[in-house]
């Protein structure tokens, strides 16, 4: 679990607040808001200062990191080295879901659209699903798979997750599997069909990416384009992060069900007491079922058998 932490002003903090209105959480004392996204728990506090906790917390703190003009200019944009024209063409864009939460799969999705097909899921209001609540997110899932475009999920469930862990396995290499296999059956399923190019939602350096990759005797698909917080420049990446939440919240509703018991999203100490719950009507041995068993709530979780 990665962690930063910035100073800001308080008319900075309020704007956070606003932007982060649909995921915010119970107030902590001491801070002015608490929020959770797929990727990090977000809390300010009336000293200036926001913490950033979970699995890719770069993901949220980058946008509001104060900095000079040209170096704002910078990160709001893509590198002058990144063909931005791939963006409006027809291509392919991939991203994942459930990586920083305790309970559930992490499932990933890529998604192919043409230009009239980019400008239909536009005006369906598709964005990046972190900003959507659940039902909204149902909701336009729905409706782009209504539409005649391409695209594969893929959902690592938590026993596998917890084998490749223990066989040495990081994250980020299950992370890039899963893009890697998604979009390889998506191009079969485009039977020859052109597309531009291709763009991953960057969650590691390309190098490493690429390294996990060889590791498996596997080769970067030609024409790919890495980029953080893809989502806000590609469309396909958009619905392909809908998409893929779309399927964790079905997941993590069918494990809540299966479990008896909500069971909640996040890594938060809620989560900590849901575990608990969960081990003392399932036995401990059951968690992997429905857990990441490496995340420190494992832990924190026994704490409250005791």
């Amino acid at each position: 679990m990665g962690q930063e932490v910035l100073t800001t002003s308080a008319d900075k903090i309020k704007q956070m607040k606003k932007h982060y209105h649909a995921c915010l959480e119970k107030t902590p004392q001491g801070a002015v808001f608490r929020a959770k996204t797929p990727y990090a728990v977000i809390t300010a506090y009336h000293s200036g200062k926001v913490l950033f906790q979970g699995s890719q917390p770069e993901k949220e703190s980058t946008q509001w990191k104060d900095a000079s003009a040209s170096t704002q200019a910078a990160k709001a944009k893509p590198s002058s080295s990144i063909d931005t024209a791939i963006f409006q063409k027809s291509h392919i864009g991939s991203d994942e879901s459930g990586t920083g939460d305790y309970f559930g799969p992490i499932t990933v999705a890529a998604v192919f659209a043409d230009e009239v097909q980019q400008v239909q899921l536009k005006q369906m209001g598709v964005e990046d699903s972190k900003h959507l609540k659940d039902d909204a997110i149902h909701r336009i899932a729905q409706e782009i798979i209504q539409l005649p475009i391409s695209y594969t999920i893929l959902k690592l469930e938590n026993e596998k997750y917890n084998h490749l862990q223990l066989k040495g396995w990081s994250q980020g290499k299950m992370k890039a599997m899963l893009h890697h296999h998604a979009i390889d059956k998506l191009i079969e399923k485009l039977d020859g069909t052109n597309y531009d190019g291709i763009v991953i939602d960057q969650f590691c350096e390309p190098a490493v990416y690429k390294r996990y990759l060889n590791s498996e005797a596997l080769k970067l698909h030609e024409k790919t384009t890495f980029i953080t917080k893809a989502e806000s420049h590609s469309i396909n990446v958009a619905a392909a992060s809908i998409l893929a939440r779309a399927r964790f919240v079905t997941a993590m509703d069918k494990l809540s069900q299966e479990a008896g018991i909500t069971l909640p999203k996040g890594a938060s100490g809620k989560v900590d007491k849901a575990a608990a719950n969960y081990i003392k009507s399932h036995g401990e041995q059951q968690l992997g079922h429905v857990a990441k068993l490496h995340f420190a709530n494992t832990n924190k979780a026994k704490k409250y058998l005791h």
